[in-house]
């Protein structure tokens, strides 16, 4: 509430104001290592658009619930390795990721699966190179005897048997495009890769399945695998591991990778390798504990979306649920290993069917058209003003270039704090915002001019259209924040950049006009200036004079208007 007539202090407010913009552009100026400028989405300023297209295991719908995780999990991962600004949403059966600027190489990995899973090797034998799908493998069929170690051992707190290879299967026909015959691949592929005979306790039955199994995988990185990612975790499984070297036959899984509680990545100076450190939660590390005491001198597949990341010989048991994944990575590979690690697996796997680049250039002519339509905007509202209200009209440019400069420090600082983007529909909602904080000002104005027309004076009439006129322009704010805050919530994509820019803006144009319109009209109307008094001047010309006729033709005080006959 204003103070009451002749208590208002305008200078405290003012001050008070001044006080919170050096404020705001001490932190814009002072702290952070960024530019003092909003951060722009990608249609301001460029960046990639990348669609990855989910796909079942039996060829059919994705289910909405294992699509909305997917998505909960890519938005874990984008905020997890600091790519600020990107949008992650779901189109139909597809999940879009927008990444403005240069970070759309990164934004093409999100999609990884990243289902890991801990299994015990049964056998492997190395990669024989295959002309024809349905040539056995030269090494022979596996056996059930007792795993021999693809390589030197190494402790689990730094395995040296590595291999990080993609695994093969059958291939597509060419030019088929049926979901049926798609379906009838990825089922094909999964019974030579996962027949339960694999482990039969008949050696013949067991020896043939192996046979086949390794015979259809011949490890070529260039063969799409439809297995990547949605392996049966309770069948055994043929993999290739080791570059594309080995193949390992797997029992079924004994341990998920969900439980898994941290993933970090490290360079071994001992072997001078890069590596994933993983620590486990406490029933995964109960299980770990167990399998590596019983299992000593055994090998574990550490299996990533089908494909042997390492092997390990387990020296000793592993306690205290710490171990290491190697696979001889680059720096890049194993951060990014460990960033998809730690923010969880996808129930889905993804393929990128589409990377959108959005040009700098273009991004620029969208920003350079978004600031000519918020100018004529602004110019159309200061001629008006200037027209209608004169020297009250100049107050009010003056509020909106303050409020402007508020806005402005508050994007820019949000851009730093929480990754906020400014993009087309932001612009849109600061545009219409400069409408309702004009809006504030008409019904102040128009309050002034209504006790003017009761026959107040200008000074007088300042306190008391202030009372009246703040409760509709808090209703008339209200109504829009309110507005806003359901648009935001209810909304996705671009529109709740409107509907937060909007909301923003709102609560922003209160602080002006109480810190700074009404002071400044307060000031006004106290000054002894004949230019500032002068009614006409102030728009206040003609209203004066009817006030002044209204007051003339009031009878005088206890003094009844009684015309004689």
């Amino acid at each position: 509430m204003a103070a009451p007539a002749g208590h208002l202090r305008p200078g405290r407010y003012l001050a008070f104001f001044a006080l919170i913009v050096v404020a705001l552009y001490a932190l814009v100026f002072f702290t952070g290592s960024g530019k003092p400028t909003p951060k722009l989405g990608i249609d301001l300023q460029g960046g990639t658009r990348v669609t990855l297209s989910a796909r079942n295991p039996d060829g059919g719908d994705p289910p909405r619930e294992s699509l909305e995780q997917a998505r909960s999990i890519i938005e874990r991962r984008v905020n997890g390795i600091g790519v600020s600004g990107t949008e992650v949403v779901l189109d139909g059966s597809n999940v879009v990721i927008t990444v403005p600027g240069e970070q759309g190489d990164q934004a093409k990995t999100l999609g990884k699966t990243a289902k890991l899973g801990f299994r015990k090797v049964v056998t492997s034998q190395p990669v024989t190179p295959v002309q024809q799908p349905s040539a056995p493998p030269a090494s022979g069929a596996p056996s059930s005897a007792p795993p021999s170690s693809p390589g030197v051992s190494a402790p689990p707190s730094s395995p040296a048997n590595g291999g990080g290879g993609a695994a093969g299967a059958p291939q597509q026909q060419p030019g088929a495009d049926s979901d049926e015959q798609t379906r009838k691949e990825i089922e094909e592929a999964r019974n030579l890769r996962q027949n339960p005979d694999l482990l039969s306790t008949d050696q013949a039955k067991q020896a043939a399945a192996a046979e086949k199994a390794f015979a259809a995988l011949n490890c070529d990185p260039k063969v799409s695998d439809p297995l990547v990612g949605n392996d049966l975790t309770d069948k055994p499984l043929v993999a290739c591991g080791d570059k594309n070297t080995m193949k390992y036959l797997l029992e079924p899984e004994f341990l998920p990778g969900t439980e898994i509680s941290d993933a970090t990545s490290g360079y071994d100076t001992q072997n001078s390798q890069w590596v994933v450190n993983l620590n486990f939660k406490g029933e995964g590390s109960r299980i770990w504990g167990d399998f590596t005491s019983k299992n000593v001198q055994k090998q574990a597949a550490f299996v990533l979306d089908t494909q042997v990341v390492s092997a390990p010989t387990i020296q000793s048991a592993i306690l205290g649920g710490q171990t290491q994944i190697t696979g001889r990575f680059s720096q890049s590979e194993a951060k990014d290993l460990a960033d998809v690690l730690k923010y969880g697996s996808l129930p889905l796997s993804f393929e990128s069917s589409d990377a959108t680049t959005v040009s700098a250039t273009l991004g620029l002519a969208s920003l350079q058209a978004g600031l000519i339509a918020g100018g004529l905007g602004l110019l159309i509202v200061f001629i008006y003003c200037l027209f209608y209200y004169r020297l009250l009209g100049v107050l009010t440019i003056l509020s909106l270039a303050l409020s402007f400069s508020l806005v402005y420090a508050v994007l820019v600082l949000l851009g730093r704090w929480i990754g906020y983007t400014l993009d087309l529909a932001g612009v849109a909602g600061l545009i219409i915002a400069i409408g309702i904080t004009a809006d504030s000002f008409v019904i102040y104005f128009e309050r002034l001019k209504d006790e003017i027309r009761e026959g107040r004076t200008f000074r007088s009439a300042v306190p008391r259209g202030w009372s009246r006129a703040q409760r509709t322009i808090l209703a008339s704010d209200a109504v829009s924040f309110l507005a806003a805050a359901i648009l935001y919530w209810l909304a996705v994509g671009e529109v709740k950049g409107f509907a937060f820019t909007l909301g923003m803006s709102t609560v922003l144009d209160l602080v002006v006009v109480y810190l700074v319109t009404h002071p400044l009209v307060a000031m006004v109307s106290r000054s002894k200036s004949k230019f500032l008094s002068n009614p006409k001047n102030l728009g206040l010309g003609a209203v004066q004079q009817v006030g002044s006729e209204r007051k003339a033709a009031r009878p005088a005080a206890g003094r009844p208007n009684v015309k004689e006959a």
